[in-house]
């Protein structure tokens, strides 16, 4: 006898797809993250993932900054708090910044997103109660506090985004090299201050020039009183 068709299966008979929730689609995006960069995270490739359509995901994640933002959060739950280290509340809070620049550092696309989506979530907040309880036992007043962790946070940000690794790295280099060539090539004559700092301009590892940084920044929310 001839092989008789199969018989379409029932969509009573097929596995029930999980329910969507804002936790599955955050978990799930930042999956793709890990696997396959900030690029291919999209609302389309997240909703061919969940076996949904791109429809389903908006009533839980209004657009693609909010879903970065989401995704940051969720990345913020591994940074340091530096809970349970010695040293000075400097070191520490220092310790705490680091911690979340390398996150930053970790996935090259989510800093620039970072810097116009930041993160609301449960990590996010805890970031700030860690900040800020560190400026306390400082004793930094607590209006030079508030403003300055948003400094420090924004400082953090836009140094990850500055240096995450680009899609294409030739183009990095090219502006790199260029921009050294014009700082090192500098005419003496019309900018004599550049060029005589053109050593010091391109010198310093980036985590050493992070660390100064954070230490300048924190210096200064330290002895700076607000204006009003």
């Amino acid at each position: 006898m001839p092989n008789q068709p199969a018989s379409p299966s029932s969509r009573r008979n097929r596995p029930a797809k999980p329910a969507l929730t804002r936790e599955g689609i955050v978990s799930t995006a930042v999956e793709i993250l890990r696997s396959e960069g900030l690029q291919k995270l999209t609302m389309r490739r997240l909703a061919l993932e969940l076996d949904t359509g791109p429809a389903s995901l908006y009533v839980y994640v209004q657009n693609t900054a909010e879903l970065h933002a989401a995704v940051l959060d969720e990345l913020l739950g591994v940074v340091d708090l530096a809970e349970n280290s010695s040293g000075t509340w400097q070191a520490r809070l220092e310790r705490v910044l680091t911690s979340y620049t390398a996150i930053l550092f970790d996935h090259p696309g989510l800093a620039q997103s970072a810097l116009v989506s930041r993160p609301s979530g449960a990590h996010y907040v805890r970031l700030l109660e860690r900040l800020l309880a560190l400026l306390d036992e400082g004793e930094v007043p607590s209006g030079q506090a508030a403003w300055g962790v948003d400094l420090l946070l924004q400082y953090a940000t836009s140094t990850a985004a500055e240096h995450s690794a680009p899609n294409n790295s030739a183009d990095s280099d090219a502006q790199w090299s260029a921009l050294s060539d014009a700082i090192q090539n500098a005419d003496p004559h019309k900018h004599p201050l550049v060029a005589g700092h053109a050593t010091a301009l391109l010198a310093g590892e980036p985590t050493a020039r992070l660390s100064w940084g954070f230490r300048t920044l924190i210096t200064g929310i330290e002895n700076t009183p607000l204006t009003s």
